[in-house]
């Protein structure tokens, strides 16, 4: 069991419930940890702000908590989560994607991408700065602002389109088709307030 007055301040392991990919490594202590277990969601301690943080209170990213596990000498956490949305602040959906030294495919890396940023996780994150920030121009901001309903029709029309491709035209015109596809659904999942991320797990869990 953790001890905060021998450990004041203890390295958290943040793991993907699902997938079991690790997701990132912050701190925490006693406080923290007692907000965490009070609210099923993952509190930490900010050692630049020297705050108590709530992961997702600002970008709405939270961790939901799953289990916690201390590791043998009591000075380190496993903390299970189910993620809302991704887990970095560059908006991977890990924050270990440096590779260093290549090698066997972590558990979790086969339905959401090799390590490192997704393509589809980096349109999304296009998407959702422009939901954010609504630029003067922005198609994006757009569309969205007309609201899901909006988004779902024009999500019906690129489906029809895709569909006509592949019965009778070319394979360049099916490969627009989806990507126009695959663009307006991630539009779609900023609408509704979901992300990538959520779409993985959900594919992860039919896997098995």
């Amino acid at each position: 069991m953790i001890d905060f007055n021998l450990h004041p301040l203890i390295p958290a392991i943040v793991q993907d419930a699902a997938t079991r990919r690790v997701l990132m490594v912050a701190y925490m202590n006693q406080q923290s940890f007692e907000k965490t277990r009070e609210t099923g969601q993952a509190w930490f301690w900010s050692r630049s702000r020297q705050e108590l943080w709530h992961k997702g209170a600002t970008s709405g990213n939270f961790m939901n908590i799953q289990a916690i596990t201390a590791d043998c000498d009591g000075d380190t956490l496993l903390i299970e989560v189910n993620p809302v949305g991704h887990a970095c602040h560059t908006g991977a959906l890990s924050c270990f994607f440096d590779v260093i030294v290549p090698g066997t495919p972590a558990p979790g890396d086969t339905q959401d991408g090799p390590p490192g940023r997704h393509p589809m996780d980096e349109l999304f994150a296009t998407v959702d700065d422009r939901r954010s920030k609504q630029p003067e121009g922005s198609y994006v901001a757009k569309l969205l602002s007309q609201g899901v309903n909006r988004v779902a029709k024009k999500v019906t029309e690129e489906a029809g389109e895709t569909v006509i491709a592949a019965v009778g035209e070319s394979d360049q015109r099916v490969i627009e088709e989806v990507a126009d596809l695959w663009f307006h659904s991630l539009i779609l999942l900023a609408a509704r307030n979901l992300t990538p991320a959520d779409i993985y797990k959900e594919l992860a869990a039919r896997r098995r």
